[in-house]
């Protein structure tokens, strides 16, 4: 076995392309342009062609080994020797390409993907000098080698880290003594006073009730008034893009987490094929369950491991996107990182806009949204009131949020971060079922901000009522969550939150939750003043409790009436408008996900219910395009 030493000189990526070129793998036209693509990208020829799909990375690093002189290796039938992989050592095995793999007498044979200095510099400072050798395996082999060696404990620290760094943030623990204290008392109290004396607790229980939502009103208009006349979004122009040369761009790290969604795979795969960014500088991450056979496969048929790192999700609890993303994040190259779900179709020049904003912003803007819209949203009721919603959200709520400086609750897809930050908070908490919310506030109060960029993501909205109730549930259990673990010390919150951001919090977290679960009651109340005379009632209530109650229920509609049908209005979804009318039977839906989300806080607060996404006509419309080989267009 013919092994290079320290001497060697690194054999360029040319080499092995023409070799490839010899053997009729790749052809004149594809080496001509990865040749003009390498100076183009900063990147050596070798990886140009490998993203760009013209050659099986296995493939290429053969002809690395045969033009170098070297043995290939292929890992998955020859692994290494356990006892020399160092789990201190992990993260460097990932970013160097490399992997050590023997030990012959006095030197340790190291895996590699090429001989550089980076390398051997590397090896000097673990090793010592002349104390290592080289063969080639694939990259693909390196990550399947460094995930099975060290799963066990990568996804330890995937479920545990951010408790271990700081527990006051985990919500592993639902419910502290403290809150359990009193709201046990709190119930006592109520109760007590239900039975000593009745009309006394209902009054000020109605009081309580009103005062709240009165609150909760004002501010909402509050937001949405300051909202109407700002932008949140960094504005990126196309001339701005243009300027970026690719040669100066970082690795962009993508994770797509993605349980049992083999029927969009296709989606993806379009829509990061068309991403306009160095292919070669993509660290792509497929984020799998180790037990979806059926997505990896799926994955694998469409030749996605060309293009993605798959990464196997080792089988544990609690199964959640938060958990999988911890552990995927262990294998990411990138400086920056994105979070895409796997129907997602970004803009093309997305993570260019982002990298000019990144630029554009203060060194605090730790994350760039961008926005979200729907390629299916006139499909049925309720991907409209979705549509309107998430309207309202990025035209309005956003911006108000941001004038006022209170925590942004992040959206669950087409996140970017400067990753060194993410690692720095201890990334999402996996026992946390709205992880993007959490993340949002845990950013704010460690001095960070979080800005929206000028760019679109589409997806799917759900357009199943049991999808929606699931989904929907899940994300008012995750606010639950987020409001429970915040507020474990009020008095810490308040001073990192300040006055607005610790108020805008209780109402925009803590707020909602409450009101779908208190709207029923207000209904049934107005439905008794509408079947029987008020005075009749006034043996239970004061009338004017009933009245300020029922005033609240008719306002509370007129504005979320009025809010959907402005933001249908300054979207110009004309289309739209009337269904701003129903926005109460909207609420009626919330209600039922909220008494689901409650149920499901107190006996599986960590349970993650799986939303099906391809499920729309729009979707199958859009997998025939590509499938036909056209251009999704979406808008």
């Amino acid at each position: 076995m013919k092994k290079a030493t320290h001497d060697d000189q690194k054999i360029g990526p040319i080499t092995a392309a023409k070799l490839l070129l010899k053997k009729k793998l790749i052809t004149i036209d594809q080496m001509s342009e990865a040749m003009v693509a390498q100076a183009d990208w900063g990147s050596d020829v070798g990886q140009v062609l490998i993203g760009k799909g013209y050659i099986k990375a296995k493939k290429y690093y053969e002809a690395v080994a045969e033009v170098s002189k070297l043995s290939f290796v292929d890992l998955q039938k020859n692994p290494p020797d356990e006892s020399l992989l160092k789990a201190e050592h992990r993260h460097d095995y990932i970013i160097h390409d490399l992997v050590p793999w023997r030990q012959e007498n006095d030197r340790v044979i190291l895996a590699v993907t090429d001989v550089n200095p980076d390398i051997h510099s590397w090896a000097i400072h673990n090793y010592g000098f002349n104390k290592y050798e080289f063969v080639i395996t694939s990259k693909f082999d390196i990550l399947w080698t460094v995930q099975k060696a060290f799963d066990t404990l990568d996804d330890l620290d995937a479920r545990e880290s951010l408790y271990q760094m700081m527990p006051q943030h985990s919500a592993k623990t639902t419910f502290t003594t403290s809150q359990l204290v009193f709201l046990y008392f709190g119930l006592c109290a109520v109760l007590i006073g239900l039975w000593l004396e009745p009309r006394t607790t209902l009054v000020a229980l109605a009081a309580a009730v009103s005062v709240f939502y009165l609150l909760t009103f004002i501010f909402k208009f509050l937001l949405t008034w300051l909202g109407s006349s700002r932008k949140i979004d960094i504005q990126v122009t196309h001339h701005e893009v243009s300027l970026i040369s690719d040669s100066s761009l970082p690795i962009y790290t993508i994770l797509v987490p993605m349980y049992r969604e083999a029927r969009v795979l296709p989606l993806l795969i379009d829509a990061i094929r068309k991403l306009d960014y160095p292919k070669a500088k993509l660290d792509v991450k497929l984020v799998l369950e180790e037990g979806d056979n059926e997505t990896i496969d799926a994955a694998k048929a469409q030749g996605a491991a060309s293009i993605f790192e798959i990464i196997r999700v080792p089988h544990s609890y609690p199964k959640t996107k938060p958990k999988a993303c911890n552990y995927a994040m262990r294998f990411a190259k990138g400086e920056f990182l994105a979070i895409f779900d796997a129907e997602d179709m970004p803009e093309p020049d997305q993570l260019k806009k982002v990298l000019v904003a990144f630029r554009k912003s203060p060194p605090e803007v730790a994350c760039i949204q961008a926005r979200l819209n729907y390629f299916n949203r006139l499909d049925n009721f309720l991907t409209r009131m979705f549509t309107l919603e998430y309207s309202q959200w990025f035209d309005f709520l956003l911006p108000g949020l941001h004038a006022l400086r209170i925590p942004i609750p992040l959206g669950g897809t087409s996140n970017h971060f400067k990753l060194d930050v993410l690692n720095r908070l201890g990334a999402w908490d996996p026992y946390n079922v709205t992880e993007d919310a959490d993340l949002g506030v845990r950013l704010t109060q460690e001095g960070y901000q979080v800005s929206v960029v000028n760019s679109t993501t589409f997806e799917e909205a759900t357009s199943a009522y049991g999808s929606w109730i699931k989904q929907r549930s899940r994300w008012v259990k995750g606010y639950m969550l987020t409001y429970l673990v915040h507020m474990r010390n009020p008095l810490r919150l308040y001073r990192s939150l300040g006055h607005a951001g610790f108020w805008g919090f209780q109402f925009f977290i803590g707020g909602p939750p409450l009101v779908m679960l208190l709207n029923p009651i207000l209904w049934v109340l107005f439905a008794l003043t509408i079947i029987f005379p008020m005075t009749s009632l006034d043996r239970y209530l004061p009338l004017p409790i009933l009245y300020v109650a029922t005033f609240n229920l008719i306002v509370a509609n007129l504005m979320y009436i009025y809010f959907g049908v402005v933001a249908a209005f300054k979207r110009r979804y004309y289309d739209l408008v009337p269904y701003g009318l129903l926005q109460p039977l909207y609420w009626v839906l919330h209600s039922i996900a909220a008494y689901k989300a409650l149920l499901q806080l107190i006996f599986k607060p960590h349970y993650w219910e799986k939303t099906q996404h391809g499920t729309s006509a729009s979707t199958q419309k859009v997998l025939t395009k590509i499938s036909a080989g056209d251009h999704a267009h979406v808008g």
